[in-house]
């Protein structure tokens, strides 16, 4: 990542949630946050802003330990809310908490405790939240619309399609033109497209472990892209013209595509 950020000389860095295995932080004061953060990215590349959304696994931790400005003073780099957009010039990015919409993790928790706290009433916190995301995404005159959230809509890897963000999220994705939804949670690299919208899934869920094998069928008209070992993307654009480039733990390029904006045609 240091070497493919210093070649592309990069001015962030978006993480898709689950930030700290197995159960998010126990404080801000954990030193998981050194171990699994500050002492890994080291590279010169990577001294900028990370953009971070929480996963289900941060959810099983103390959630307001993320958010604290406290983990900004310890490492400037960090930057997470709940939900926030990032108005990036000729780009909008919208970070949404995915998390609180499965409805699994209220009703079968299993062996774990989840940080619910500013999340109930859940119905109240998910209706406030589509609210400001449609209108968020109403009022952006970004050229690029991206929304970022941890859990996968639609997915080959193991936990597939997520129906609560397919049924909620995707119509709102759809009416205001969004170009790309991109997540973690499968641990995998993929590519997406969908057959009636111009809307693709992108999933960079390889920055830590990855399930080999792990693949279940897709429709090969909208499956583009799958790998099931580690890695990350990068994203460079600019008014006309996005493209993806997808890597290796060895920064071997796997898959590559481009789109533009005024002709909405991918290339790869």
């Amino acid at each position: 990542m240091g070497e493919i950020g210093e070649k592309l000389e990069i001015d962030f860095v978006i993480s898709s949630g689950d930030n700290f295995y197995e159960d998010g932080l126990n404080g801000v004061n954990d030193p998981a946050f050194q171990h699994s953060f500050t002492n890994i990215y080291k590279a010169p590349s990577l001294q900028k802003t990370w953009y971070n959304v929480l996963g289900n696994h941060d959810y099983r931790g103390d959630v307001e330990a993320q958010l604290s400005p406290i983990l900004r003073e310890k490492d400037k780099r960090w930057f997470c809310l709940r939900s926030y957009v990032l108005h990036a010039e000729i780009v909008d990015f919208f970070f949404i908490d995915t998390t609180p919409f499965v409805d699994d993790y209220f009703t079968n928790p299993k062996e774990h405790t989840y940080d619910w706290r500013g999340v109930l009433p859940k119905d109240k916190y998910l209706n406030d939240l589509l609210k400001d995301l449609d209108l968020a995404l109403s009022k952006s005159t970004a050229k690029w619309k991206m929304v970022i959230g941890h859990h996968t809509i639609k997915s080959a890897g193991h936990h597939g399609i997520i129906t609560e963000l397919a049924q909620q999220l995707v119509p709102i994705l759809e009416e205001h033109d969004v170009d790309f939804y991109i997540n973690g949670h499968d641990h995998c690299l993929q590519r997406i497209g969908s057959i009636d919208s111009k809307l693709e899934f992108l999933t960079s869920g390889g920055g830590s472990k990855a399930w080999r094998g792990d693949v279940k069928g897709w429709n090969p008209v909208e499956l583009k892209f799958y790998y099931d070992g580690q890695g990350f993307f990068s994203i460079e654009l600019n008014q006309k013209e996005v493209e993806f480039v997808y890597y290796d733990v060895f920064g071997n390029v796997l898959h590559k595509f481009s789109v533009s904006k005024d002709s909405c045609v991918s290339s790869q």
